[in-house]
């Protein structure tokens, strides 16, 4: 039979295998544990093999919850892919159907702004077509304008 410490060190390479394949980030802190069960029966070569499944529960289920208290997922406006969602404020273009505070127009650009030259526009006042108006916000999938 194999040396227990050879089969911490085994089962945290497996798990640091099955996490570069999955990439979730959570198998990754077993496999952390499993490793440091390892290096700690080199130290300590006689210890029990209760306290180690209690320490390899203790290691991982710690570190594990100390990642998710730190861990902060980008949030769901930072989600302009290729575009910082302040980048495009202020850019001008032309006004080609009306936008008013009740209805809702088409503002054209004449280079394309985050992948579209032509976007619903939104307004709190009244602008007529051909006018130039500047984007103010980003509201969904419309931009937000005042008169330029």
């Amino acid at each position: 039979m194999m040396e227990p410490t050879w089969l911490w060190g085994i089962l945290g390479l497996i798990l640091l295998a099955v996490e570069m394949a999955t990439g979730t980030f959570y198998i990754l802190w077993f496999g952390i544990s499993a490793l440091c069960m390892s290096l700690a029966l080199l130290i300590f070569p006689e210890m029990h093999i209760g306290i180690q499944f209690f320490m390899f529960a203790a290691l991982s289920l710690s570190s594990l919850a100390i990642w998710k208290l730190h861990y902060k997922k980008g949030a769901a406006n930072d989600l302009r892919i290729g575009q910082s969602q302040g980048d495009e404020i202020g850019r001008v273009g032309t006004i080609v159907e009306a936008v008013s505070r009740k209805q809702n127009g088409r503002i054209q650009f004449a280079q394309g702004v985050m992948g579209s030259r032509e976007w619903t526009a939104i307004s709190d006042e009244e602008i007529e077509a051909g006018t130039e108006a500047e984007i103010t916000a980003i509201i969904g999938n419309a931009l937000q304008v005042k008169r330029h």
